[in-house]
């Protein structure tokens, strides 16, 4: 692109239709909320600036747009409005500026810088990004005469001709910076909603003799998200996009379809992914790592040749070394595992750092909570801790040492030593059998009080 771009995300709508406490561009898709896909894609055009426009009072929508500025609209009075709201910070660029929408979190940076390009080589006043619609009804039609833009007519405005029409338009522009103050003053509301509409800017362009023109993208990066029903298809969507690109990358996903991603996952080539996994946000997985199924991470980096479930969940702040495993009924909060350690099963290791070669018993739990704060485990290289056993925190188990099957650790343990924390075991010979005839005496005893 020759010129530098600036960018306008509209944000302004009510969401009547998500019926939601939650503004809907702040909803979340694959781990994000909505718009921060949006403006993920605008950003990796680079451009010189970007602007936000939300509605009177949208904080949180205008904190997720930090660092870049929003203003403002007032009133809601139609996406022409909305994009003349914008004009004051963009003063002084004479560029293309690119109008996009918070809630269309599927369009991708190929697409919107294809657009620019064609409108910068065709010195184009107005582009429009536009898609043949598998069902066209609801609408705006692309008419083009002649390779240019000639308008955009609306669904409920167009003739029998026009209806047949299926090249549609996505509400994607890109208008010549120059000329965009004039060609969004020139657009009036003369329509049943009394509202401006930014699609009328092609046929003001036109009028003024400025060429337009219409760039195609594919239907399923056009898709708006109004309610939690398009919701889910948007997600639907996004997670086919995230699976193929993991496959391709060299990720082994053994069901795809049961295998949900973060936008933000990293999966490394040779990875292997069991089915019904889910990545939150925030996870990286090296080379050779086996994912089993029915695991849930979040917030966890996984290191290579580790090993991890089935039935795992590993939540935010924990790091799994090489090689590591962690098995069935395991669940890691905050917690590092050195290479090599293993936890492989029924374990709960919360606020905890894990020495290499260690391993864990199942059963073991790091009683890391004291009803007020959280408080650290630290268990050293090739250290063993036995079955069933719990480790109060604050506490420290040395290099080598070894945990007794069942004990409660409430004070440190040396390197190499062995600990037992348990109750003395007692054996009274002999009186098994007469202990189970009186239990079930007394059984019997109980049934027949039941029956009377």
């Amino acid at each position: 692109m020759k010129s530098p771009i600036a960018v306008v995300v509209l944000a302004a709508g009510a969401s009547t239709r998500m019926r939601s406490a939650v503004p809907k561009v702040l909803h979340p898709l694959a781990g994000w909320p909505m718009l921060r896909h949006v403006l993920e894609s605008v950003m990796r055009l680079k451009p010189a600036r970007m602007v936000g426009v939300v509605s009177p009072g949208a904080k949180a929508v205008a904190a997720a747009f930090a660092p870049h500025p929003t203003v403002v609209q007032r009133r809601p009075l139609g996406t022409g409005d909305a994009a003349k709201a914008a004009l004051t910070a963009l003063e002084g660029h004479d560029g293309p500026v690119l109008v996009v929408y918070a809630d269309t979190p599927l369009i991708t940076t190929a697409t919107l810088r294809r657009l620019v390009e064609a409108c910068d080589r065709a010195k184009a006043a107005v582009g429009v990004l536009g898609f043949q619609a598998s069902d066209p009804s609801p609408y705006g039609r692309l008419i083009v005469r002649n390779g240019g833009l000639d308008r955009i007519v609306e669904s409920k405005e167009a003739d029998e001709a026009e209806r047949r029409i299926d090249f549609c338009n996505s509400g994607v522009m890109c208008l010549q910076g120059t000329l965009m103050a004039r060609l969004l003053g020139a657009i009036r509301s003369a329509n049943a909603k009394g509202e401006f509409y930014l699609t009328d800017a092609v046929a003001v362009a036109r009028a003024a003799g400025h060429r337009a023109l219409a760039v195609e993208g594919d239907e399923a990066e056009f898709q708006g998200v109004n309610s939690r029903l398009e919701l889910a298809r948007a997600e639907r969507t996004l997670q086919q996009r995230l699976r193929l690109a993991a496959m391709e990358a060299g990720v082994t996903l053994i069901d795809p379809e049961s295998v949900w991603l973060s936008a933000d996952t990293r999966l490394a080539a040779d990875v292997t992914v069991e089915p019904n996994v889910r990545f939150g946000p925030g996870v990286t997985v090296a080379s050779n790592a086996e994912i089993k199924a029915f695991c849930d991470l979040e917030g966890v980096r996984i290191g290579k040749g580790a090993r991890v479930g089935p039935f795992a969940r590993i939540r935010p702040g924990s790091e799994v070394a090489d090689d590591v495993h962690i098995g069935n009924f395991v669940e890691l909060k905050a917690t590092r595992m050195g290479r090599g350690a293993k936890a492989n099963h029924l374990a709960y290791l919360g606020d905890s750092d894990i020495g290499a070669a260690s391993n864990i018993g199942a059963g073991t739990i790091a009683v890391n909570y004291d009803g007020y704060g959280k408080h650290r485990t630290v268990i050293g290289a090739e250290a063993f801790i036995g079955s069933n056993s719990s480790l109060v925190a604050p506490v420290r188990v040395g290099k080598g040492a070894n945990v007794a099957a069942g004990s409660v650790i409430t004070e440190d343990v040396p390197p190499k030593a062995l600990a037992l924390g348990r109750a003395r075991q007692v054996i009274k010979k002999g009186r098994a059998g007469p202990l189970r005839a009186k239990l079930k005496a007394r059984a019997a005893e109980a049934k027949r009080t039941r029956q009377k």
